[in-house]
C-alpha cells in the first residue's frame, strides 16, 4: 500500500484552510492544518511534507519569517515552499518570497485548477524520491545480507575443503607408503601398477582440491609419478 504524502497548509484565516482543504482534496493526499508559523514550525518537527502552502500575511510570525526558520533547519531545508499572499506588492514582495526560499508566489484569489496542479507537481516528486530511497535501503540490505551469507558460505567451505585435505593427505601418506613398500618388495607387478594408478588418481584429486584454493599452493604429500 502506497503512503500519502502530507501538504502543510498554513493560514491564520479559518475560511482561507477550508478553501485550500476543498481544493487539495482531489489529491487524495493527507492535508495538515496549521493555522501560524509557530504551529507549522512544531508540525515540521515530527512530520515530513511533500509541500508547504504559507500565507505570507500573518499576525506574529508572517510567513517570510516561517520561510527562513523552515529553510534553517537541515530536516526541512529542501521542502518546496509555495507562498500564498492576498495582496500583491509588485516585483520588490515577489522577490522577497523567491529570497526567502520560495518555489512558487501565488496572488489570492489564485485558479484553483493551477495550484492543484502545481502541487500535484511537488508531491509526484516526493512520492518518486521515497520510492527512490526505499529501493537503495533495500538494495543495500540484499547486498549487505548478501556479503553476510557469502562470508557465512566462503568460512563453511574453507572448512569443508580443510578437511577434504586433511583426509586426503592421510590417504595420501598411506598410499605412499604402500608404494614403497611394494616397490621394494618387488613381489608383484600388478600390485606396483595398482598403487602406482591409485597415487596418480590421489595425485589428481590433490590437484582439484588445490584449485578450489586460489593463491595456495601444491601441498601434495605425494611426488607425482605419471
Amino acid at each position: 500500500m502506497v503512503q500519502k504524502a502530507k501538504i502543510l497548509l498554513v493560514d491564520d484565516r479559518p475560511e482561507n484552510l477550508l478553501a485550500l482543504e476543498a481544493i487539495l482534496s482531489a489529491l487524495d493526499q493527507t492535508l495538515v492544518r496549521a493555522s501560524s508559523g509557530e504551529e507549522a514550525l512544531k508540525a515540521l518537527l515530527t512530520d515530513d511534507f511533500a509541500v508547504i502552502l504559507l500565507d505570507v500575511q500573518m499576525p506574529g510570525m508572517d510567513g517570510f519569517e516561517t520561510a527562513a526558520h523552515i529553510k534553517r533547519r537541515e530536516r526541512t531545508r529542501d521542502i518546496p515552499i509555495i507562498f500564498l499572499t492576498a495582496i500583491n506588492h509588485g516585483p520588490h514582495h515577489t522577490f522577497r518570497g523567491y529570497a526567502a526560499g520560495a518555489v512558487d508566489y501565488i496572488s489570492k484569489p489564485f485558479d484553483p485548477w493551477v495550484l492543484r496542479a502545481k502541487v500535484s507537481v511537488f508531491v509526484e516528486l516526493y512520492m518518486k524520491n521515497c520510492q527512490l530511497r526505499e529501493q537503495a535501503s533495500l538494495l543495500r540490505l540484499q547486498l549487505e545480507g548478501g556479503g553476510k551469507d557469502a562470508d557465512g558460505e566462503a568460512k563453511e567451505s574453507a572448512g569443508l575443503l580443510a578437511e577434504l585435505s586433511a583426509r586426503l593427505a592421510a590417504v595420501e601418506e598411506q598410499a605412499e607408503a604402500l608404494t614403497k613398500q611394494l616397490n621394494d618388495d618387488s613381489t608383484d607387478a600388478a600390485a606396483v601398477a595398482t598403487a602406482a594408478h591409485l597415487e596418480r588418481k590421489l595425485t589428481g584429486l590433490r590437484r582439484a582440491l588445490d584449485a578450489l584454493e586460489p593463491g595456495t599452493g601444491s601441498t601434495s604429500h605425494v611426488s607425482s609419478q605419471n
